[in-house]
C-alpha cells in the first residue's frame, strides 16, 4: 500500500513538472532575431528537450497503468480473501445446524418415548439412558454451534485488534 503511495506521488510530481515545462516553453516570447544564435545551436536542444519530455511523458503512463493494476489487484484480492472467508464460516455454522436438529429430533423421539413408556407403567431404565444420551448429544451440538459463532466474531474482530496492536 505504501509502494502505491509512493508511486502515485511520483506520477503527480512528474506531472507538475511536465505542466510547468510545457507552461514555460508557451510562455516563453519569442527571442528577437538578432540575440537568437544560430538556428544549428537551438534545433539540438530543442529535440533534445521535446525528446525528454516524450520520455517523461511515456514514464508517466507506464506508472499509472501500473499503478491502476496494482490498486485493482490489490481491492480483488482483498474481496476474494474475504469472501472465501466468510463462505467457510457460513459452511461450517450450517454443518453445526443442522447436527443441532438432527440431535434435537432425536431428543424429542426419546423422550416421546420416555412419555409414553412412563404413562403406560412401564418405564425401562433404556429408554432414560437412550433419553439421557440424546440430551447430552444436544448439548454438544449447542456447544459446537457456540463455538462456530464465537469464531466468526473473532474473525471479524482480528483486523481490528491487529490494527490497534
Amino acid at each position: 500500500m505504501q509502494e502505491i503511495s509512493r508511486l502515485e506521488q511520483r506520477i503527480t510530481a512528474a506531472l507538475e513538472r511536465i505542466g510547468k515545462g510545457v507552461d514555460r516553453l508557451a510562455a516563453a516570447p519569442p527571442a528577437p532575431p538578432a540575440a537568437r544564435p544560430a538556428p544549428m545551436a537551438a534545433a539540438p536542444a530543442d529535440a533534445t528537450l521535446r525528446s525528454q519530455l516524450e520520455e517523461e511523458k511515456a514514464l508517466t503512463a507506464q506508472l499509472q497503468d501500473r499503478l491502476r493494476n496494482l490498486k485493482e489487484r490489490e481491492s480483488k484480492g482483498d474481496l476474494q480473501q474475504k469472501l472465501d472467508k466468510l463462505t467457510q464460516q457460513l459452511d461450517v455454522q450450517g454443518l453445526e445446524l443442522q447436527r443441532m436438529r438432527r440431535t434435537n429430533l432425536a431428543l424429542r423421539e426419546q423422550l416421546a418415548a420416555l412419555r409414553a413408556a412412563q404413562d403406560s407403567g412401564l418405564a425401562e431404565p433404556q429408554q432414560i439412558n437412550k433419553a439421557m444420551a440424546a440430551e447430552l448429544d444436544a448439548f454438544r451440538a449447542l456447544r459446537l454451534t457456540e463455538i462456530a459463532e464465537m469464531d466468526e466474531i473473532l474473525a471479524a474482530l482480528e483486523p481490528h485488534l491487529t490494527e490497534a496492536r
